[in-house]
């Protein structure tokens, strides 16, 4: 682990009737390839007692973890879209990502996640 956001207490988007969400961000280092990184994710979910066929997408949910950015990579692949599609709409992914990585260049839109960030505060 290279990094760890404050955590942020955050009304939920969408689907709003359910209880807050606390949102971080974590910059890490892997030799996992994307997928296998993505797996091992869901993984962890699952054993937190995520069960997504159980809840309304974007509903209540124990764990929800989101790969945002691999590096400067872009892909489009089944089941993994890099960078994160939605990232740069959502401040509540922008907040703590810019705490740890301000300076970190979104790799489709050519600006810095704090450049994301403040376009949406």
């Amino acid at each position: 682990m290279i990094a760890v956001s404050t955590f942020r207490d955050t009304a939920p988007v969408s689907y709003v009737d359910q209880p807050h969400f606390l949102n971080g961000a974590c910059l890490l280092e892997t030799e996992l390839t994307p997928l296998v990184l993505l797996r091992e994710m869901l993984e962890i979910e699952r054993k937190m007692g995520r069960n997504r066929a159980l809840v309304p997408q974007k509903g209540p949910r124990v764990l929800d973890l989101d790969l945002l950015l691999y590096g400067d990579l872009i892909l489009h692949e089944h089941g993994l879209t890099l960078p994160h599609p939605a990232m740069h709409e959502r401040l509540f992914v922008l907040e703590p990502l810019a705490e740890i990585a301000p300076e970190w260049v979104h790799p489709a839109l050519h600006r810095t996640i704090a450049e994301l960030r403040d376009a949406l505060a």
